[in-house]
């Protein structure tokens, strides 16, 4: 069985995805302990042909005829993968030489690990709070959303959404991190059936994250090792990328409506049940004014 199977989603990446694969040619793991698979959600832009251009990369590709979203496409790579650690890796992220090893190496070494992740920064250094943070239940959604977690950043009662308190230099447990790097352990990932399809768009990490938690298993920060994460290239909505992606007005409104279609089926599936039915209704009604 091979060591590592790498899985990246693709559509209209543009260079982003070139770049990322580049990266993982350097890296110091060696090539015949990994395989990379790409699925294309049916690109039109040149992304998928500058990808397959690269010399001395072994690449197994999947085409689909189109956008059958994150979490559906990554599922039908998964089950044509054969690796003993998968890792979900976005395209627009660069991947320092000694990543995959430190990270391969750090689940070998710690099995109560099901699923971890390195530290994920922007392009201008900051940290992606994606990557590091707490499940959105009522109370930390409500602390995010008006601005409490930006007042008190180190607050674990007001900025419990992205774990503000905890040291970003050190190893720890996390709920969740983001599908832009998530190395997860098969049997795991197996046991759970994968990612969750009802999320198109968004939403499939952070659900995952919380059925594996559920399970008692454990989801790690692992700040070893660091990547760089472009974020929002596919979707155009994110403002710090707005200018570097090719997504036409389409895309992105189709993204800006998956956002919040996230927060509906997520708290729909694992917290309405937990919490008085009033509750549940102001919530759903502050996600519908969104």
């Amino acid at each position: 069985m091979l060591k590592l199977s790498i899985i990246i989603v693709n559509y209209n990446s543009a260079h982003f995805l070139k770049n990322c694969l580049l990266s993982l040619r350097h890296s110091t793991l060696p090539a015949k302990e990994y395989e990379i698979i790409i699925v294309d959600n049916n690109s039109k832009d040149n992304s998928l042909a500058d990808a397959i251009s690269i010399k001395d990369l072994k690449l197994t590709i999947v085409k689909n005829d189109q956008n059958i979203g994150f979490a559906k496409a990554n599922n039908i790579a998964i089950k044509r993968s054969i690796g003993e650690y998968v890792l979900l890796l976005n395209p627009d992220t660069i991947l320092e030489k000694d990543t995959l090893n430190i990270m391969v190496q750090y689940m070998e070494e710690n099995k109560k690990a099901a699923v971890a992740s390195c530290k994920i920064l922007l392009p201008n250094g900051d940290i992606d709070d994606a990557s590091h943070r707490g499940f959105p239940t009522p109370w930390n959604a409500f602390c995010h959303f008006v601005g409490f977690g930006k007042i008190f950043p180190q607050s674990n009662f007001f900025n419990g959404y992205h774990l503000g308190y905890e040291d970003l230099d050190k190893i720890h447990e996390i709920d969740s991190c983001v599908g832009a790097f998530m190395l997860i352990r098969r049997h795991v990932g197996e046991e759970l059936s994968w990612l969750d399809e009802d999320y198109f768009w968004y939403g499939e990490d952070l659900d995952f994250c919380y059925r594996v938690k559920q399970k008692g298993y454990k989801v790690m920060y692992v700040p070893l090792t660091k990547i760089i994460h472009y974020k929002g290239i596919s979707s155009g909505i994110k403002n710090h990328s707005k200018e570097l992606s090719t997504a036409d007005t389409k895309t992105r409104q189709l993204a800006t409506k998956a956002r919040f279609a996230v927060m509906r089926t997520f708290y729909k599936k694992h917290y309405q049940h937990k919490y008085p039915s009033l509750l549940t209704t102001l919530v759903l009604s502050g996600i519908r004014l969104k």
